[in-house]
């Protein structure tokens, strides 16, 4: 597994938020997507509408056929309902090739305008046997600690 956290990350001293863990549902192209979120107050300022939170992503290929990830979609909602999409190529620079049993950790970023918001989207997948699927990422929650339950 390839660690690519930026070092601002792992120096902020952030508070875990929430794990989601949606995985594809075809056991040939099943790809498990985990998710790990931390409010970084360091890199916050509150009061100028300026939230900023990591998130922490494992992606594993539970499936049968080495599978490459080609692109990214997602969709991130504040508290205010204001929607951002973002597409892109592979992740953090990397479109990683996963065998089957192999996974690819990685660290990345979002600002929101208000203390909680959520993100969810899918990775587009291209497997060896020239499958292109859909690898879900479920909804997961981004807020400064303490506020929610």
């Amino acid at each position: 597994m390839t660690d690519t956290t930026p070092p601002k990350a792992r120096a902020s001293s952030s508070h875990p938020i929430r794990e989601a863990e949606p995985t594809s549902s075809d056991p040939v192209h099943k790809i498990r997507v985990d998710v790990s979120a931390n409010y970084v107050g360091e890199q916050s300022k509150p009061d100028e509408g300026h939230y900023a939170f990591s998130y922490t992503i494992t992606i594993r290929n539970e499936g049968q056929v080495p599978a490459r990830l080609l692109t990214r979609h997602w969709v991130i909602t504040d508290a205010n309902g204001k929607v951002k999409e973002v597409r892109g190529e592979g992740v953090v620079g990397e479109q990683p090739y996963l065998l089957p049993g192999q996974g690819f950790r990685y660290s990345s970023g979002a600002v929101l305008e208000t203390p909680v918001g959520a993100m969810q989207g899918s990775y587009q997948m291209l497997a060896d046997d020239g499958a292109h699927f859909d690898a879900p990422i479920a909804p997961f929650t981004l807020a400064m600690p303490g506020l929610l339950h």
